[in-house]
């Protein structure tokens, strides 16, 4: 890991610090087309976590795993109208196979809509073959932006894609709760986050869906960053791609489909959010490493201070993933500083004041609290510290949604939030001219239409003072 001349502070300069906190970790680094990303070990880590958090998730509930193809056909991509409009400035185009010029061009997989569902018209034929309930973990590409930020905005990503078919409305709608609970359960057990729940507003959904559904996260500069979201997409795909089946009467009917996904965003979002001066802060269940182990010694009592810190990994390692950072390299005060960057939850230093003590120093990277703890207490006391840091931060992501969404009654105070920072909660009468200009005027653009905040609704639109139908965040994003 090469260390930053200039360490930026993370509220002076947010976007900064997140860069360089980031990249910096030596979780990531960066691709030689822009854009793109390196996963190191640690980064990987991190995806395949989520991953084994929400798989069993989705299989428990009926959902299985299948793969499709990378390349798209053009033909099939254009076979839905919104949902190519949508896509055309990002999709990445294969024109060329080896020193041949293709017939057909073949789409870089922005989204597998249009590979998946010439399949499923052919799978599909009654009732019987109803609910199908398909996802696949993949990457994507996507290349309309010209300013990509690590994990946040890349032009290649991973997520999971769900793609389900069902031949009633009610059933599919059934599905909204099922599966933004599984993703609501996973951001707070594991990557401790709190974010608002909601729906899109037209302008915002996905391209050729009916209704969005998202969870989205406020950043600690303000900024509004999307995290995971269902999409309604209602028969426009079954129409498209004629999905039909005989109903129990015999009757040919289309069917109702969702969509709905997580990616690698959640990972910038959750470090983002996290991260301190000192860098990154990564979650205990998320941790490849969860305790690093720095022993201090002199060349007189090496071998023997090291035996005692392994003797110590080996107490422990039973409950906690734990690394021994043997290395001579490096001095301690080194080591200390450079997994403080890499965001590792918790450091326990081991020196010959520990060793005749039969203890260690433990160091939490969230609050830099030291404390030091005998060997004989040592699991029960992480096992409870582990839980304690994962709870912190997941309150401080709580915090932020209250301190950094500014509640504003009138379009002039509106623009002075957004300009210094803050996400804002407004009345707005629904209407897509005065979203429009919210945005053309402040460069904020809607999140989402929070749940639980629509009742009672009296006033009028923030912008143009028309009886107001919803409450909705607007905020600048990434």
């Amino acid at each position: 890991m090469e260390k930053p001349e200039k360490p930026i502070k993370k509220d002076e300069n947010f976007s900064e610090w997140y860069v360089q906190a980031v990249m910096h970790s030596g979780l990531f680094d960066y691709g030689e087309v822009s854009g793109t990303l390196i996963f190191r070990p640690d980064g990987y880590y991190l995806w395949e976590s989520i991953q084994k958090a929400v798989d069993p998730l989705f299989k428990e509930a009926g959902i299985q795993n299948v793969c499709f193809p990378l390349f798209i056909p053009k033909h099939f991509l254009e076979k839905e109208k919104e949902h190519i409009e949508g896509f055309s400035a990002e999709v990445a185009w294969v024109t060329r196979g080896g020193q041949s010029e293709l017939e057909e061009e073949l789409a870089v997989r922005p989204t597998s809509e249009t590979i998946m569902y010439p399949a499923y018209s052919k799978w599909i034929r009654s009732w019987r073959d109803l609910p199908m309930r398909y996802n696949q973990w993949n990457n994507v590409v996507r290349w309309e932006f010209r300013h990509p930020t690590p994990l946040l905005r890349s032009r290649e990503f991973l997520w999971n894609e769900g793609h389900t078919v069902f031949a009633t409305k009610e059933e599919a709608d059934a599905e909204r709760d099922q599966v933004l609970g599984i993703y609501k359960n996973v951001l707070k057990e594991y990557l401790a986050l709190e974010g608002i729940v909601g729906q899109k507003t037209d302008s915002e959904k996905f391209a050729g869906a009916e209704k969005t559904f998202s969870i989205e996260f406020i950043m600690p500069d303000g900024r509004i960053s999307q995290g995971p979201d269902f999409h309604v997409d209602g028969q426009k795909f079954s129409k498209a791609f004629d999905i039909t089946f005989l109903d129990k009467e015999g009757k040919r009917q289309y069917a109702y489909q969702n969509t709905f996904a997580i990616s690698t965003r959640m990972i910038g979002i959750m470090l983002g959010m996290h991260g301190d001066d000192k860098g990154i802060i990564i979650p205990p269940r998320l941790a490849r490493i969860q305790v690093v182990a720095v022993p201090i010694y002199s060349e007189e009592n090496k071998a023997e201070i090291l035996k005692y810190a392994n003797e110590v990994r080996e107490k422990i390692s039973n409950d906690f993933r734990v690394f021994v950072d043997e290395s001579d390299a490096y001095s301690p005060g080194w080591k200390f500083n450079e997994w403080e960057r890499a965001g590792v939850p918790v450091r326990i230093e081991i020196g010959k004041k520990e060793m005749s003590s039969k203890s260690v120093t433990v160091f939490r990277r969230d609050t830099f609290a030291k404390e030091n703890v005998e060997t004989a207490n040592l699991s029960i006391y992480l096992s409870k510290l582990l839980q304690e840091i994962h709870e912190n931060l997941y309150q401080k992501s709580k915090s932020l949604i209250k301190t950094k969404i500014m509640a504003v009654g009138n379009y002039e105070k509106l623009k002075e939030a957004v300009k210094a920072g803050y996400a804002v909660k407004v009345l707005w009468c629904g209407d897509k001219e005065c979203e429009a200009k919210i945005k053309e005027d402040t460069a904020a653009r809607s999140s989402n239409i929070p749940f639980g905040e629509q009742e009672n609704i009296n006033g009028a639109c923030v912008y143009c003072g028309k009886p107001a139908k919803y409450r909705i965040n607007f905020g600048r994003s990434y």
